[in-house]
């Protein structure tokens, strides 16, 4: 399998983004590969597109099953298994924003309660900004629950408005709770 230039590019950039994302740079570059494929790919056809070994490719299709963003196929008379991306961007974006949820911010907030529900530890100053982090997490994860379950035409349409938004909450005034700088 011979990438073109463009693919080639994309590819190795979606690698290089990989290792600031927290993931492998194979499974970024394979990710890539099946993102940009018309058809589904196979393990062999994958790893021979990337110049990588099998077993790099085995782990990474593992991986990236286990985030939900790639998905098995089958075609038939092919005893092979064969690999593809969902087609709908905004499906994607949402598993991503989900699995990031499940995997960095539930576990903290987790443990921003725990520390709080342990009682007084002495630090006035560091008891208070673990409950004004857990707040502001809390809140964040609430309005994430909220969009998530827009349908994503509503979402959209409520992302294009972007700092419209800001100037309906200003007209409102004092109605909507805001966080404000503690004062040190």
């Amino acid at each position: 399998m011979n990438l073109t230039n463009l693919q080639q590019e994309f590819v190795l950039h979606f690698g290089e983004m990989g290792s600031r994302w927290g993931i492998n740079r194979t499974v970024g570059q394979i990710y890539a590969l099946l993102f940009l494929s018309s058809d589904p790919l196979n393990a062999e056809q994958i790893t021979e597109g990337l110049g990588v070994s099998r077993s790099n490719t085995s782990m990474g299709l593992k991986e990236l099953q286990a985030w939900g963003l790639v998905r098995l196929r089958h075609i038939p008379d092919d005893r092979r298994d064969y690999f593809t991306t969902p087609e709908d961007l905004w499906e994607i974006t949402r598993i991503l924003i989900a699995e990031r949820k499940k995997r960095e911010i539930d576990p903290t907030l987790t443990k921003l309660r725990e520390l709080e529900m342990a009682g007084p530890a002495g630090d006035d100053y560091a008891e208070a900004r673990i409950g004004e982090l857990r707040e502001m997490i809390e809140l964040m994860t609430g309005f994430y629950d909220d969009m998530e379950k827009l349908e994503t035409e509503r979402l959209v349409k409520m992302m294009t408005l972007g700092s419209k938004i800001a100037g309906v909450i200003d007209k409102a005034g004092g109605v909507f709770p805001t966080f404000t700088k503690r004062k040190v």
